[in-house]
């Protein structure tokens, strides 16, 4: 890579340029958008408008439906006011920097990694990408969006094909993968700053207090991208007692998923496991409820526990803090109210590490 020269995009310059991204990514922000004045022109809509019809036809985990529900994600975050608000707690560099930082991305849900090249963007660092083989066109496509927005991201913006090594030349790392790769990580970029994510999932905490309302919001936690995200609610603790059918009764909206193929293969492959195996479960026909400490299920089963005493449970979250991303539910302190589990702010770190706190403390060698 090429000496990085001084630009002059100041730091207002490149939240204007997130917030204009923001407007013309609404358009896409769900299947019955409509255009608006955001358009760019009309080639990047049409092209955009074609990238995410082939993306659901490459990876069909990434239906039409994520994809737009991942957009309107994204929208959300390049908002003027959250975007300076988020920034005003850090001492973000007027000018760009001559730090260059590399995002080693996962291809779980639709542009996961959206959040981190923002943040290395917005910082004032360059951007180096190694996408996932299952998500490698949409952030592509949308960099372009940035460039067209404004031209001088055109030097802070690359995307790397091979592996990520030292002859790559950057300055930091950070990294989101499987508890395995993460270990891997570990080893090899040890020598650099950087961050490791890695596997965790999101649980709820029921009281048996909760509306009908809040149930089948519940639901949207659990479903959404399919249960693929760390945010997705893989386990459910329960009170002694709790009425787990009336709980399924308020998913039953959610029972669509099951005619996607894939997410039904592996629905149909738990459900002959637990009947071969004589495994007690309960069965909607669409998603199975297993008794089970473990907070990580496969796809097509959600996991439940008995509590007796909240206080007892909160402790027992504490101790397991590195396997949860978020809590859902009224009881815990610090909980995310039902069905926006999937709607974080842009202070809600991946693994509660503060990644624009890192951003901001880096060093030239």
């Amino acid at each position: 890579m090429g000496i990085f020269l001084n630009y002059t995009m100041n730091k207002s310059e490149r939240i204007q340029a997130f917030v204009e991204l923001g407007n013309f990514l609404s358009q896409f922000s769900s299947e019955d958008a409509k255009r608006n004045d955001h358009r760019l022109n009309s080639a990047y809509y049409d092209d955009f408008e074609a990238l995410l019809d082939r993306v659901s036809n490459e990876n069909l985990w990434f239906t039409p439906l994520h994809v737009h529900a991942s957009i309107n994600g994204i929208c959300t975050f390049l908002e003027e006011q959250k975007l300076n608000d988020w920034l005003n707690k850090y001492s973000i560099p007027d000018q760009n920097t001559q730090l260059k930082v590399a995002i080693i991305m996962a291809g779980n849900i639709p542009m996961v990694g959206f959040h981190d090249m923002l943040s290395v963007l917005i910082s004032g660092h360059s951007f180096i990408g190694k996408l996932s083989s299952k998500d490698n066109q949409l952030l592509n496509f949308v960099s372009k969006l940035l460039i067209e927005i404004n031209s001088e991201f055109k030097e802070l913006i690359s995307f790397q094909s091979e592996r990520l090594s030292g002859e790559n030349k950057f300055d930091a790392i950070i990294a989101t993968g499987s508890n395995n790769s993460a270990r891997y990580f570990e080893a090899y970029f040890k020598k650099y700053n950087h961050i490791i994510r890695r596997n965790r999932n999101s649980v709820a905490v029921l009281s048996g207090n909760e509306t009908n309302e809040e149930l089948e919001a519940l639901g949207r936690d659990v479903f959404l991208y399919f249960g693929l995200g760390c945010r997705n609610v893989s386990k459910l603790y329960i009170p002694k007692g709790y009425n787990l059918v009336h709980l399924l009764d308020c998913w039953k909206n959610y029972s669509f998923v099951n005619n996607h193929n894939k997410y039904a293969n592996n629905y149909d492959y738990q459900r002959s496991m637990f009947l071969m195996n004589r495994i007690e479960h309960l069965d909607t026909g669409f998603v199975l409820l297993n008794e089970n400490t473990q907070i990580t299920s496969p796809i097509g089963v959600v996991n439940y526990e008995y509590y007796s005493e909240i206080n007892q449970l909160e402790n027992n979250l504490n101790k397991n803090s590195e396997l949860i991303q978020c809590i859902v539910g009224n009881e815990i302190q610090n909980s995310i109210p039902f069905g926006k589990a999937q709607e974080p702010e842009l202070w809600d770190y991946a693994d509660n590490v503060d990644t624009m706190e890192f951003l901001t403390q880096l060093k030239s060698k």
